[in-house]
């Protein structure tokens, strides 16, 4: 869901229910405040990173709890 968005950032809220995942997707830089804990898969197409600025991802929340995040793209 949208939360904000303007000329300079795209606010997300992203909520994953157990065992739920979302489709593969790309952020631009961006910034993830994760609202509660979980235990969670990312795949990525052909890489591994830790620091990051674009990237193309899937999440797959594979925790027994629910995860909740606010993303702030760069734009």
């Amino acid at each position: 869901m949208v939360v904000l968005e303007n000329d300079h950032v795209r606010v997300l809220e992203v909520h994953l229910k157990e065992g739920e995942k979302d489709e593969m997707h790309s952020h631009p830089s961006e910034t993830v405040y994760f609202v509660t804990g979980s235990k969670v898969k990312v795949t990525m197409p052909d890489r591994f990173v830790m620091y990051h600025e674009e990237w193309t991802h899937q999440v797959e929340n594979i925790s027994t709890a629910d995860l909740k995040t606010i993303v702030v793209e760069s734009k």
